[in-house]
């Protein structure tokens, strides 16, 4: 039997196979942040495609911060119920669920949480607003660092499997940990302990509410493509180390930024006509512009993450390593897990193209994803539009 329909423990907990889905936004939850049925839909389906472990789109551990209209949110008690559905859903078909929390930082807008957003600098403009965040108080610290354990006690409460600590793509955490965003002075930056600081206390209040058969992952960005040099793989794998001997259960390692540029994290092809939808007809001219610029400089590659992960995996040891980005094809997957570059293989838009992709490679009706990287199921989350595979034609935004 192949490597990767063998099981692997996360910790105290098992999954049935070496596949994870990476946390990918779906727009589908309701505007207050609550489950949908279209979600509770979704991950059941997936669940049915026999993913070892389903991680959850970006969860916000509070109101403000949230970044995008149709998001999960873990902001109060209230959602608890929500996620106990979509929780029963999953295991009703033998799956696993991982909620990933998350804070937006300064990748949110003040129209739409109803204040400054806040970060650990305010050096740094907001790239879709050119607005600057509010530098975080130390009670503001304070009191993120609590918003995190209070929705891990939700997701417990909820019944899921796990939690990950999202800490890439330029939202809160990675902006505390990266030195191109974080320029503050005292214990929470500078050095690279300062740097770290945010992310250990956060460890630190979740692992206070976390059961112990309950993993807890991170993710982590290895190389943020910022213009002035921000995490690349030596610091993040000081990280990692230092996330290890924090005593955490798994790692996955990602790179790029999101609202800077998502084609640093989803590389493919750049559907211009299709992300300037989204932007009120005043800014088309100038949003096409850009985009256009962008086509061809992130073109997709195959696993874009691996080298990271070589420099990675000899420092965390026996901690599983999630490597995700670019990895498509089974011969390819194998490799990676038999030389022990990582241990288990994350994916994002092969599963929202075929969600049954590892029922059909097990079954050995398929040896790779079909996924073409064309990145409409990116440009149609710009557009609130539900994630999906639009290969074939893409849908006016209402």
């Amino acid at each position: 039997m192949s490597i990767l329909f063998t099981p692997m423990k996360l910790g105290e907990m098992e999954i049935s196979n070496r596949f994870i889905r990476s946390a990918t936004y779906e727009a589908m939850a309701k505007e207050n942040g609550e489950i949908s049925d279209k979600l509770i839909k979704l991950y059941q389906t997936l669940a049915k495609g026999n993913i070892g472990l389903i991680i959850s789109s970006l969860s916000a551990v509070n109101s403000i911060g949230r970044s995008t209209k149709y998001e999960i949110s873990l902001h109060n008690d209230d959602m608890i119920p929500g996620m106990q559905k979509l929780v029963n859903a999953i295991h009703q078909e033998n799956g696993k669920i991982a909620f990933q929390l998350y804070h937006a930082g300064l990748q949110t807008r003040k129209d739409f949480i109803g204040t400054k957003p806040i970060a650990p600098s305010s050096k740094i403009r907001n790239p879709l607003t050119f607005a600057k965040p509010k530098e975080m108080s130390e009670e503001q610290i304070d009191e993120t660092i609590k918003a995190f354990g209070e929705a891990t006690r939700r997701v417990i409460e909820a019944g899921a499997d796990a939690i990950q600590i999202h800490a890439a793509h330029t939202y809160l955490i990675n902006q505390f940990i990266s030195p191109f965003f974080n320029h503050r002075k005292d214990k929470w930056g500078g050095s690279d302990e300062n740097l770290f600081r945010f992310l250990k206390e956060v460890i630190l209040e979740v692992k206070k509410i976390l059961p112990k058969d309950k993993a807890l992952l991170v993710k982590l960005n290895t190389d943020d493509h910022t213009k002035r040099e921000g995490i690349k793989p030596p610091l993040a794998a000081k990280y990692a180390k230092w996330l290890t001997d924090l005593g955490i259960d798994a790692l996955e390692i990602s790179c790029g930024t999101s609202w800077f540029n998502i084609f640093t994290l989803c590389r493919g092809d750049v559907p211009v006509s299709e992300i300037v939808q989204a932007l009120p007809s005043w800014k088309r001219p100038l949003g096409k512009m850009i985009f256009k610029k962008r086509k061809g400089k992130f073109d997709f590659i195959e696993p874009y993450n691996l080298e990271a992960a070589k420099v990675i995996k000899p420092v965390i040891g026996d901690l599983p390593l999630i490597l995700v980005g670019g990895i498509r094809k089974m011969d390819q997957m194998e490799d990676i897990l038999n030389n022990k570059y990582a241990d288990l293989i994350s994916m994002s838009r092969p599963f929202i193209r075929e969600p049954y992709l590892v029922k059909s490679l097990k079954e050995g009706k398929k040896t790779s994803s079909d996924c073409l990287s064309c990145n409409r199921c990116i440009a149609a989350i710009f557009n609130d539009i539900p994630v999906g595979c639009y290969v074939q034609g893409f849908p006016k935004k209402k």
